[in-house]
């Protein structure tokens, strides 16, 4: 074959690429246990730093297989929960099965389809229950992990990540321990307009349900708030579902207690 003509040219460029897209696909392949692994990892760390057990850089730092066993060895459940709040699945524990970002995505897009979907739920020995956050940025994805103290009134905590946010900006929310600490003491408000609010130019002051903004990265501010409000309204049902039981059980309570002291008085009288 002549190989200055056009057709070995065809030929050859074609087997080239045929040979390069094969490699790529193999070492794609092969690659992509230690991939999910990393993944799942980096997931776990989120939401152990989010539930309060320790700064992101502690599991950075034991590596994965130590942070797996202690999310193992901590968690006291995790469950799926449908818009209506009702359990309907669980995550298995001992394979340390969660949610990764990637499957947050497909969630959102339920989420914000209005379809009901199942949302994972992640409660921990220490009374933190977790939840993610997902949405868009400015430049691409952005998600995270709010924590709730056990009676899932007020807020203990939060940890956040973005694929491609700005430097110095809007990367601040996974960056910045100050703005992430804003959440903490904060509660979800449902009779608000908007049950959490990230608000540019300042939170007012005394508002429980509202925090500062990032200066000089408003899209990324936005992007994050609305990914908070549209993941609180798909948990609406659960969190709701458990404040209201909560109450009623300590209603019950104190009926009993009531009715128990107003019997003994009336048997004190009564002698």
């Amino acid at each position: 074959m002549n190989t200055n003509s056009n057709t070995y040219t065809v030929i050859y460029t074609t087997l080239v690429c045929v040979l390069v897209a094969a490699i790529l696909a193999f070492v794609s392949q092969w690659l992509k246990p230690k991939q999910d692994a990393n993944e799942k990892a980096e997931t776990i760390s989120q939401i152990l730093t989010a539930a309060g057990f320790d700064q992101k850089a502690h599991w950075q730092e034991v590596g994965n297989a130590a942070t797996l066993d202690f999310y193992k060895e901590n968690l006291a459940e995790a469950s799926l929960v449908n818009a209506q709040g009702e359990t309907v699945g669980t995550l298995d524990k001992d394979k340390a099965v969660i949610y990764t970002p990637s499957e947050l995505k497909v969630q959102n897009r339920g989420i914000k389809g209005g379809k009901d979907i199942q949302v994972p739920v992640y409660t921990f020995s220490n009374g933190v229950t977790v939840i993610p956050v997902y949405g868009a940025g400015l430049w691409g994805p952005v998600w995270g992990y709010l924590s709730f103290d056990e009676n899932l009134d007020k807020l203990v905590g939060a940890y956040f990540d973005h694929e491609s946010e700005t430097p110095g900006l809007g990367g601040k929310i996974k960056d910045d321990p100050a703005f992430r600490a804003q959440f903490t003491g904060k509660s979800v408000d449902w009779t608000d307009a908007k049950p959490f609010d990230i608000v540019k130019g300042g939170a007012p002051a005394g508002k429980a349900n509202a925090i500062d903004a990032i200066t000089g990265a408003t899209m990324t501010s936005k992007g994050l708030n609305e990914a908070i409000v549209n993941w609180l309204e798909a948990y609406k049902g659960y969190l709701q579902g458990k404040v209201q039981a909560k109450a009623a059980a300590e209603a019950a309570l104190a009926a009993e207690a009531e009715a128990a002291a107003a019997e003994e008085n009336a048997e004190t009288t009564a002698e």
